[in-house]
């Protein structure tokens, strides 16, 4: 791998990321983009309708069917504000994610054994990158989308 492209080597693990992704949503008899909505759920807690379709890149209407599958699903539920009954926010149930977790164990399994070859400063630094590549993805996203 050391002699590869820098650029052919970040290309091939953005296919293992979104196979894996794949792999883990078809698992879950879900579409990968469910499972983008979910983790976002996690990370960020309840999210209003109209933001899982703005972060996601959805009409409302695919927006409002994937959280239609999610709910089925048993991941998610839709909360009516308290205030304005016409106000939607989404949130993940107690344990909702525990099937994704368990679909995750392989890759975790996998990722620790690969990070006992750096020291607590490299993962650091990693962790600043991916976090920099993320929002340089959203940002090329957003410019795609417009």
């Amino acid at each position: 791998m050391a002699h590869e492209p820098p650029e052919d080597v970040f290309r091939e693990f953005l296919v293992a990321v979104l196979l894996h992704n794949e792999a883990v949503a078809d698992r879950l008899g879900l579409q990968p983009v469910d499972v983008a909505a979910a983790i976002l759920l996690e990370t960020r807690g309840p999210l209003a309708v109209g933001a899982i379709s703005e972060e996601l890149g959805l009409p409302s209407a695919s927006t409002t069917r994937l959280i239609d599958r999610l709910e089925k699903a048993g991941y998610v539920r839709r909360v009516r504000g308290e205030h304005d009954r016409r106000t939607v926010t989404v949130e993940l149930v107690e344990g909702g994610l525990d099937d994704y977790n368990a679909a995750c164990e392989a890759s975790r399994r996998h990722l620790e054994t690969v990070s006992a070859h750096y020291e607590p400063e490299q993962a650091m630094v990693m962790l600043d990158m991916f976090s920099r590549v993320t929002e340089a993805y959203r940002c090329a996203t957003k410019e795609l989308r417009e």
